[in-house]
């Protein structure tokens, strides 16, 4: 996982990358199952998963040279910004899915990928991709889908919940863009690390407020729910998200991201016996389906279109 090495040689797919994304939101997905399964406040979650995926990094990268890459000159404020933006966004959804509800807030999130496709041909000076409007629209309309129910059954419209979700989205999609950008600054082991425990940092004070508050005391059965978020949907899935960020372009990272909303009904379907409606498997084929054209037709990291190339080198 190194931040020198870049993209397959010739623009040729990085299928291992594609794999690591992917498999990074199928764990991801597996924390909202979990919460589910424990009684801890929200606050008090995200930090206690935070902790956890931050120790597991800590013995996995022990012998990476973290501190050397926070020297690198410009990676130290913008490992900073993301850690922030990273919390903001946290926080922001859990305040729309309290004022507005899951559905609601689940749309105003996965807006992500919008933001994205439309920043990242100007951030990174990349032409746009015919494919990426198209699997765009496929995925949002198999979110919209999946979510009917419970847009249909009379969701909450609150102006706090609306902006909140808006501006997590909005957060996540800054989020994308900052650590695709640090990834060819820095290792991604330092990316994954240190977002991890700036998340810790910044959360503290939030989960202290909700103890405080709620007079939680921590259970067994939480703590073991909490360490396999940590360590397994939190630590494993951004070690592979980041790396896989890293060989892949961030268009099709923030599409491939709908996969995300995919798996969770089927774990909640494993682990606490949900079954998924007929809303959940249309929506999530429309989803798969708009997955399998950007790794199917979309170019490679750093692969230029024919007409570019044509441009360059004229016969």
């Amino acid at each position: 996982m190194s931040a020198v090495s870049g993209p397959a040689p010739g623009g040729r797919r990085d299928s291992a990358g594609y794999v690591m994304v992917v498999a990074a939101y199928l764990l991801l997905a597996g924390a909202v199952a979990l919460v589910d399964m424990t009684s801890a406040p929200t606050g008090v979650v995200l930090l206690a998963r935070m902790v956890f995926a931050g120790l597991a990094l800590a013995v996995l990268f022990a012998r990476h040279r973290i501190l050397s890459d926070w020297r690198r000159p410009g990676a130290a404020p913008r490992l900073l910004v993301m850690g922030a933006v990273s919390s903001i966004s946290a926080l922001l959804f859990y305040v729309s899915i309290r004022a507005s509800g899951v559905a609601v807030a689940m749309i105003l999130l996965f807006t992500m990928p919008v933001w994205v496709a439309l920043a990242a041909p100007r951030v990174f000076r990349l032409r746009r991709e015919p494919v990426v409007l198209p699997a765009l629209a496929l995925a949002l309309a198999g979110l919209v889908v999946i979510l009917a129910p419970g847009l249909s059954g009379g969701a909450r419209m609150s102006a706090t919940g609306l902006a909140a979700g808006l501006g997590a989205g909005l957060a996540y999609a800054v989020l994308v863009l900052l650590a695709k950008d640090l990834t060819r600054r820095v290792a991604s082991t330092t990316v994954s690390f240190s977002e991890t425990w700036l998340n810790v940092l910044f959360l503290l004070p939030f989960a202290l407020w909700q103890l405080s508050s709620t007079g939680y005391r921590f259970t067994t059965r939480d703590l073991v729910v909490l360490l396999v978020m940590g360590v397994v949907c939190t630590a494993l899935a951004r070690a592979l998200w980041t790396e896989g960020t890293r060989r892949v372009r961030v268009e099709h990272v923030s599409i491939l991201g709908y996969v995300e909303p995919v798996a969770a009904p089927v774990y909640a379907f494993v682990l606490l016996g949900q079954r998924p409606g007929p809303w959940t498997i249309a929506g999530g084929m429309l989803v798969i389906a708009a997955g399998l054209l950007v790794v199917v037709f979309g170019r490679a990291e750093g692969e230029r279109s024919l007409a570019a190339l044509a441009e360059a080198e004229p016969l």
